[in-house]
């Protein structure tokens, strides 16, 4: 992959965006760019310096952890093959590949262990 690494994404999941939004704002001297996500509700970019840095949204009701957390993207080429090894190595698809507009396909996926990653395979540019 031509990405320097393969965690391309962060994103802060949280029922309360707007207090969640405002500490990490503060804590870390970034602005808030408010996004409609449709039937998602609200999806909130963190920028520093007018480019985006992360991402914030709502539990949705696929969540599989509760409460509050910061999760993570990482890169992948194909992810249907993917998804297809994962099951073959011990592991679960929790969401299976759709496609999320104007950024590319995700799915989410636990190991053996129920440790949870998300993967992307971003648009091509």
């Amino acid at each position: 992959m031509s990405e320097p690494g393969p965690f391309i994404w962060h994103e802060l999941v949280t029922p309360d965006q707007t207090s969640s939004g405002a500490f990490f704002s503060q804590l870390f001297g970034w602005t808030r760019k408010e996004v409609d996500a449709g039937s998602f509700g609200i999806y909130t970019l963190f920028q520093k310096s007018g480019r985006d840095v992360a991402g914030m949204m709502n539990p949705t009701p696929d969540t599989p952890t509760k409460g509050s957390f910061w999760h993570f993207y990482i890169a992948v080429d194909d992810i249907e093959e993917c998804a297809r090894q994962v099951p073959l190595l011990g592991g679960s698809v929790v969401v299976p590949p759709h496609v999320v507009p104007d950024v590319g396909r995700i799915c989410v996926v636990a190991d053996p262990t129920g440790a949870i990653a998300h993967l992307m395979q971003p648009l091509k540019q």
